[in-house]
């Protein structure tokens, strides 16, 4: 395993918050932060338990009440500290500590890169089987964000019965949010723009393009449309329960600047929300690749073209696959201009045994799967499909090593990783690595 960062300096501390919770009456317990998880929690032993603490940093030493356990998981709630991490900062958000959208503004942005270095090296560990020597030759430092705050393109909230806006707690329930630090002020402006006043709303979405445009998507729970004025500042399009998207009024897309490169995405059609870190990511992709002017490209779970978009100029031929039709159709506009790129609409797991039937060969696949992860059966055909290299784009490290134990099964060895933080203040980041058969 690569080497761990230095263990924070210890020094006298500020209480810490305190948070409402029925364990109050508990009695106080030392406990010593060991590491950090993915998830955003702290992590210590007590009485041969891991205890996971929100809101702790590893190297710290608190007081805490310990809490009911929750389906065999053993939570606490600090309450003071004894030795307090020089990575600690002040939280910049007023609703830190409510709202679980990020779990770790209190630590310094230098700090959160190498705890993500940590985490993840972790769950490669825990999920991937992966050892020592294999990560401490693969798994690069994490590249950093341009902006680690008001980065944000994207931002789903939950309606509240009184018309506010709010995000999740830990605890699911929601929060209402006044003010968000991780979204562009153009969406915040939006959402204190915006009152709703009807029923069947799950949830809503807001997006910026880079030309300044915003998009609102209702989410409905049923076909049920809202009636809306049309004075809003924005476009207002509806996913209906099948995902089917309906233009209300305005346009039914936003646009997205990438590296000098436009890409469109209609409601509904997934685009990754921290645009400044795009290029990177794609960059990260075409170094994986290492493409020479002859390859034939299967670009999996494409979305609208991003990574096609970036690898036709260096490859002879790619194949794009996308099941969700508005994000398909979005790909053949985005990519128009090269007549090397094929876009196929259908599910990865049909035209992977399509592709195998028909004795088709590619060099290199880039996959970017849901969160979630490869399905077994698309792993099974991916596998049998057998390209060479396969280029893994992950939002997910839990997900993404226990796909890569799958494909070290199927005969792959593992290249490289580089994480990207494509997600500041909060626990997560994003991989590309680079398997070879």
């Amino acid at each position: 395993m690569p080497p761990r960062r230095p263990q924070p300096r210890r020094q006298a501390g500020p209480p810490a918050r305190r948070q409402p919770n029925p364990g109050r009456e508990t009695p106080l317990v030392t406990l010593d932060i060991s590491a950090m998880t993915y998830g955003g929690y702290g992590v210590a032993q007590h009485n041969q338990h891991t205890v996971y603490v929100p809101y702790a940093i590893e190297g710290e030493r608190i007081t805490a009440r310990l809490l009911p356990p929750l389906k065999g998981t053993h939570y606490a709630e600090g309450a003071a500290f004894i030795s307090i991490s020089r990575d600690r900062v002040r939280p910049q958000c007023g609703h830190f500590g409510d709202c679980w959208g990020c779990q770790w503004q209190h630590i310094a942005y230098d700090a959160q890169l190498l705890i993500k270095f940590d985490v993840v090296a972790q769950q490669l560990q825990k999920h991937g089987r992966m050892s020592d020597e294999l990560l401490g030759a693969a798994l690069q430092p994490v590249i950093a964000a341009p902006q680690a705050w008001g980065y944000n393109y994207h931002a789903t909230f939950v309606p509240l019965p009184d018309g506010r806006l709010a995000l999740p707690r830990r605890d699911d329930t929601p929060t209402p949010i006044e003010l968000c630090h991780t979204i562009h002020s153009d969406l915040q402006a939006l959402a204190e723009a915006l009152v709703l006043d009807f029923n069947g709303l799950k949830h809503l979405s807001l997006h910026r393009g880079s030309d300044g445009a915003t998009m609102t998507v209702l989410h409905m729970a049923s076909e049920d449309l809202p009636e809306l004025e049309a004075d809003l500042p924005t476009s207002v399009n509806v996913l209906l329960p099948d995902r089917e998207p309906l233009n209300l009024f305005g346009e039914s897309l936003v646009r997205y600047e990438v590296a000098g490169r436009w890409l469109r995405a209609t409601a509904g059609a997934f685009f990754r929300p921290h645009v400044a870190m795009l290029p990177a990511l794609a960059q990260e992709v075409l170094f994986a690749l290492d493409l020479r002017g002859s390859e034939h490209v299967l670009d999996l779970y494409a979305g609208v073209g991003l990574f096609s978009a970036f690898m036709a100029p260096h490859a002879e031929v790619v194949t794009l696959v996308e099941s969700y039709p508005p994000a398909a159709t979005d790909a053949e506009e985005n990519l128009k201009e090269y007549d090397n790129v094929d876009i196929v609409e259908g599910s990865v797991g049909e035209i992977l045994e399509n592709m195998i039937d028909s004795g088709a060969d590619y060099q290199a696949a880039v996959v970017d799967p849901p969160a979630r992860g490869i399905a077994a059966e698309d792993m099974a055909l991916l596998t049998r499909l057998a390209p060479p290299t396969i280029v893994y784009v992950s939002s997910n490290p839990v997900s993404f090593a226990r796909d890569a134990l799958a494909l070290a099964q199927a005969g792959y060895s593992l290249a490289r990783v580089q994480p990207l933080d494509m997600s500041p203040q909060t626990s997560y980041a994003d991989l590309v690595a680079r398997f070879v058969r």
